[in-house]
């Protein structure tokens, strides 16, 4: 912090000496463009003058134009000149106030390593039509094997992203970056690190989805008496496989745990008749189930209770694919 100070014997006025002071600080760059002035407290503390003088001096420099006063925020020094391009007009600034100051720092930084200013420009609007370019088309890639997987993604991301998304099978997956020239693939990081190798010479980014962590399920199914039946339905077989694996570990053999596709009517009906709590991972699911129990009610002397598992890519992750699409 830049010490201030005032010659209480002087024949210069205090605020006038503080004013003085403040604006060198302004005009040397010690106090660059959105540098924040210490607060009025501070600066008395500082200088032994009073806060209503300070305060005066405020106002003096948002008058000459060298500070600017934001509401709640503090006194910011203001640009001057085109040194601050259209940063004080732009409304996206004002929705997002610390934009100006991290591409600054960008600036500031490509231009220390030796970059020109069209140069720096040329890196920038290169990233920005590249990145436009691979977010206009979103691929989901899913093994061939567990495209029902492929499928839980692709429609939670149509609901999210309100764009469209095309499901590739990663079998098929090289074929169809080879005729295009940008893309953004997105997978379970169940399958990142075989789409990263099959993505790693083409123009097109890879980004790992989290799914959701099943947290509440696991709790539930931790309290159920033993010899209960659990089933699961599922468009994905990797999520069936997965989940039994899962309940055995810390159940073992105490709970009997079957599995069931939405297109498989026969297990799905012994599924039904059978178990006492059935887990969906997705509507498509939960409404085969529902049909499924409403068709054996006869059979069934007790309806199994029903769970519809919430959206199978995590919450966090969906919002940071928003983000690196540039969705908000």
């Amino acid at each position: 912090m830049i010490q201030f100070r005032i010659q209480p014997d002087s024949e210069i006025p205090a605020s006038t000496q503080l004013f003085n002071q403040i604006r060198f600080a302004i005009a040397s760059r010690q106090y660059p463009p959105g540098y924040k002035l210490p607060s009025t407290r501070a600066l008395a503390m500082q200088t032994g003058l009073h806060r209503n003088t300070i305060s005066k001096v405020y106002r003096q420099l948002e008058e000459e134009g060298f500070v600017e006063s934001l509401a709640g925020s503090g006194i910011y020094v203001r640009a001057q000149g085109h040194e601050g391009g259209s940063r004080l007009k732009s409304p996206i600034l004002k929705q997002h106030p610390e934009a100006y100051k991290v591409v600054q720092l960008a600036m500031d930084e490509l231009l220390s390593q030796g970059c020109s200013l069209n140069q720096a420009r040329e890196i920038f609007l290169a990233e920005i039509d590249w990145r436009l370019r691979c977010s206009a088309r979103v691929l989901v890639a899913a093994p061939s094997q567990d495209i029902g997987a492929g499928e839980l993604m692709m429609y939670e991301l149509e609901q999210s992203l309100k764009i469209p998304v095309q499901l590739v099978a990663m079998e098929d997956l090289i074929t169809v970056l080879d005729q295009t020239s940008s893309a953004t693939v997105v997978t379970s990081r169940y399958f990142i690190a075989e789409v990263e190798a099959i993505a790693l010479a083409k123009t097109v980014r890879v980004i790992p989805l989290d799914i959701y962590d099943y947290a509440k399920e696991i709790n539930l199914v931790r309290t159920l008496p033993k010899d209960s039946c659990v089933g699961i339905v599922s468009l994905s077989s990797g999520i069936l496989r997965a989940t039994e694996v899962i309940i055995h570990g810390f159940r073992g053999d105490e709970l009997l745990v079957m599995t069931s596709q939405p297109k498989d009517a026969y297990k799905l009906q012994a599924l039904v008749k059978r178990a006492e709590v059935i887990f969906s991972s997705d509507q498509v699911s939960f409404s085969a189930v529902q049909a499924a129990v409403q068709a054996a009610q006869e059979d069934i002397i007790r309806p199994p209770k029903l769970i519809r598992s919430e959206n199978y890519i995590g919450t966090k992750s969906i919002n940071l694919l928003k983000r690196e699409l540039g969705l908000g």
